[in-house]
């Protein structure tokens, strides 16, 4: 049998980061198919919940444990934000540099990237992908202050909800994690191209179910 060892070099891994931000706009038949870069994104926390157990008990001992369906919700804070995010988060434009809050919002799809390290490579050892579908921003807080002797920049934060896409043999989902350290490269590569664009692909958000296909063999 193989003995276990710890901490052997290039195998001291970690995640750090958050870049390449991405809001990608549904159509009328809900495909992403316009994304627009996001500057300035600070920090994506994502918050999964449920999947809580309730025991079940019979013949006086605990039986089985049954668990709530797990929902995914996140958190997403920037220095500022695309223009074309103001209809996802209750703004509406009647007329141009005209904003009118209290509206209905709408729904949005998101991507970022982290960076993976290791103790040889650093932070260029490889990077996840998040996907992320059926968003929808809640209200936040504003706080605006004076400028004093120690100016900071305003920071805007959303509480963000999802509702899961279904995806072919498996339970619903509003997150795909892609690791570029696993996955196929040249597949990688036809993501990129999708999620980003080229010179002659508009960005865009592929379904669930097309990134799984992309990424079969």
């Amino acid at each position: 049998m193989a003995v276990l060892t710890w901490d052997q070099v290039g195998e001291r891994f970690y995640e750090t980061g958050v870049d390449q931000g991405v809001l990608y706009i549904p159509n009328a038949s809900g495909v992403y198919n316009n994304g627009v870069a996001w500057n300035g994104l600070t920090s994506v926390s994502e918050s999964p919940s449920g999947a809580e157990a309730t025991p079940m008990y019979a013949d006086n001992i605990k039986y089985l444990n049954l668990y709530s369906v797990e929902e995914f919700s996140a958190t997403i804070e920037a220095f500022t934000y695309p223009t074309e995010f103001a209809q996802f988060d209750g703004v509406a434009t009647p007329q141009v540099g005209v904003n009118v809050g209290q509206q209905s919002r709408k729904s949005f799809g998101l991507s970022y990237r982290t960076r993976l390290g290791n103790d040889l490579l650093g932070d260029e050892y490889g990077y996840k992908l998040h996907l992320v579908y059926g968003c929808t921003a809640s209200p936040s807080e504003k706080a605006y202050s004076t400028i004093n002797d120690s100016p900071e920049a305003i920071t805007f934060s959303w509480e963000i909800m999802t509702v899961p896409m279904q995806v072919t043999g498996l339970r619903p989902t509003s997150i795909i994690t892609i690791d570029s350290t696993l996955a196929d490269p040249t597949d990688l590569a036809a993501l990129n191209v999708l999620l980003y664009g080229a010179l002659a692909v508009d960005p865009s958000l592929p379904t669930p179910n097309e990134v799984v296909t992309l990424f079969t063999p």
